[in-house]
């Protein structure tokens, strides 16, 4: 792949939407409708954004390694610095805060082993306040969901 395909790939992530007349075809509306409320669930930030689901296999991103990361004290100064840094890093797909043994959870996308080496030494470590990092690679997705199960109460009622 070359630059601009990967350009492509970036923009579609951040606005992917279906045509607004097929989308008021599917939901019963007239386009005018349609648009307006879609505009009032970006509004309410309901909607926060669009995007492209990529298979990152293809593009040459197949490990997925989940990290582990306990900071020396949960104090609200470090939390925020850990949470501003993490973000930086294009790398990080997702962060939580988490319950139990480790203070946050990461879900971090790599070309390969090296590359997350890479990331570890460089990045993470250098991240002040981390007192441990245990990561640990995929062997194989089993599942992956973007759709939240999102149902309408008025469905049940008889």
């Amino acid at each position: 792949m070359d630059y601009i395909e990967y350009k492509l790939l970036s923009s579609l992530q951040k606005n992917a939407r279906i045509n607004n007349i097929e989308l008021a075809k599917k939901v019963g509306l007239s386009p005018s409708p349609c648009l307006r409320r879609v505009r009032t669930l970006e509004d309410k930030n309901i909607i926060t954004g669009y995007s492209a689901i990529i298979d990152q296999n293809k593009v040459d991103l197949s490990v997925n390694v989940f990290v582990q990361v306990s900071l020396e004290k949960q104090s609200e100064d470090q939390l925020v610095i850990f949470e501003q840094k993490i973000q930086e890093y294009e790398e990080v797909m997702e962060a939580y805060l988490m319950t139990g043994d480790a203070d946050y959870l990461l879900r971090i996308v790599v070309k390969d082993i090296q590359t997350y080496e890479h990331f570890l030494k460089e990045n993470l470590t250098s991240i002040p306040g981390i007192s441990s990092i245990r990561s640990y690679f995929s062997l194989k997705q089993v599942t992956r969901k973007f759709n939240l199960p999102i149902k309408n109460p008025k469905a049940n009622i008889l």
